[in-house]
């Protein structure tokens, strides 16, 4: 499946350990001659880390997609009724955006977003990537598994011995989990 023309929209949320991974993929789509609309969380565009600066991963993003992120919650509601999106994925995911999700909550762009898309029918692809996947967001991974138009990017534990509840989503399967999910599967196996 070719992926040229295809509107996907990316969505960060704060997990910035995955950034590194997570750019790599995004310069792929762009590659691949995607449209790619950025989105990003509070805090994702607010704080800086070890891993880098808020600002220079907005400018990056841009400068990959050609497209200026959004950064609002009125900016990505149009997503729903202007039915902007092929597919959105939510790349990384993190614990906190994931309970949310599975309750409902928008109080931020990437929520909205996600709201907005999952009300046209059209397919939600979720990165994992939580060190509590394994405890208290287990509840919450089980409610979107089995949620109409929701799929996951195949994950795995990424540190058993020191953080035996972390889960991480094999970002490298992203395109063969988009294409999946484009045409309504689940990419196999879900747990690696």
């Amino acid at each position: 499946m070719s992926l040229e023309g295809t509107h996907i929209g990316v969505a960060f949320t704060g997990s910035f350990c995955t950034y590194e991974n997570v750019f790599a993929e995004l310069n792929k789509l762009a590659e691949q001659g995607a449209i790619v609309q950025t989105i990003f969380s509070d805090a994702s565009q607010t704080l800086d880390s070890r891993f880098g600066n808020a600002s220079d991963f907005i400018r990056k993003a841009e400068e990959i997609t050609g497209i200026k992120p959004m950064l609002t919650i009125p900016q990505a509601e149009p997503i729903g009724p202007k039915s902007l999106l092929d597919i959105l994925v939510i790349f990384p995911c993190t614990g906190n955006t994931i309970a949310k999700l599975a309750n409902g909550i928008t109080d931020t762009p990437v929520l909205m977003a996600a709201k907005a898309h999952l009300r046209n029918n059209k397919p939600l692809l979720i990165s994992i990537s939580t060190n509590d996947a394994l405890g208290m967001n287990m509840k919450n991974i089980g409610m979107l598994l089995n949620s109409k138009n929701i799929y996951f990017i195949p994950f795995g534990q990424d540190n058993p011995a020191k953080k035996p509840n972390s889960m991480i989503a094999h970002t490298n399967l992203l395109i063969p989990s988009l294409e999946a999910a484009l045409s309504g599967r689940q990419y196999q196996p879900i747990i690696q």
